[in-house]
């Protein structure tokens, strides 16, 4: 899952994207209000957290713009205005959760969940493709019944092929769901992730496809393929 973290204190945003990427997350930051809005019409991302004191362009702003763009991505609001005046304010100005500053990285990461949980693109919490299967709340993967070890990029990468298995996904696809501000992605690197998947998918009977021109395709074998 992608995360966009928009926050000018650097020192609090280096310290919650360290820590969201040890919980699996590909974590983007940017500092100010204008670089926010600008990724956020260029980019695709699961989750925004989104600090309102911000420099060049207010969160407000970035809010208000986001929501006028008919882009329905998850944002939780940062602040240290704790009141019920803005809480009210910023939900009904199109934010889906709130947390005061300064807060426990726990609770962050549950409202996180939930809202991931709520946005996420399959109703069941578990999907299957032959004996892979992607358990939905703890964002794991199991292998006949075992946990699957991956990298946290292979998990991004196959989190989005079984969240649309058996459909095309292009290799541009892959690339936004993984980390790009801050050192790229380039389509030969997808095409080692989609090597290395492959091989640690060998006998489970789950296989990714490529499609010329197209992308990728995650499906199941069949016995009389």
């Amino acid at each position: 899952m992608r995360l966009l973290l928009v926050e000018d204190n650097r020192v609090l945003a280096d310290w919650l994207s360290r820590t969201l990427r040890k919980q699996q997350y590909a974590v983007d930051w940017v500092e100010n209000g204008a670089d926010a809005d600008f990724v956020l019409r260029t980019e695709t991302y699961d989750l925004v957290l989104l600090d309102l004191a911000l420099p060049k362009l207010g969160g407000h702003e970035v809010l208000r713009r986001l929501r006028e763009r008919g882009n329905g991505t998850p944002v939780i609001v940062l602040t240290a205005d704790n009141t019920t005046r803005s809480r009210v304010t910023e939900l009904d100005h199109g934010a889906d959760d709130y947390v005061a500053k300064p807060f426990e990285v726990e609770e962050l990461e549950a409202r996180i969940r939930v809202l991931l949980r709520r946005s996420a693109h399959v109703a069941n919490p578990q999907v299957a493709c032959g004996a892979l299967v992607y358990h939905g709340g703890s964002r794991e993967f199991t292998l006949a019944g075992k946990p699957l070890t991956l990298t946290p990029r292979e998990r991004t990468v196959l989190e989005v092929l079984i969240l649309k298995v058996g459909a095309t996904v292009s290799k541009s696809v892959l690339g936004q769901s993984l980390p790009s501000l801050e050192d790229g992605v380039s389509a030969d690197a997808i095409e080692i992730y989609v090597h290395r998947l492959r091989k640690k998918l060998e006998g489970s009977g789950a296989t990714i496809v490529t499609l010329r021109g197209l992308g990728y395709l995650l499906r199941q074998v069949h016995d009389d393929a």
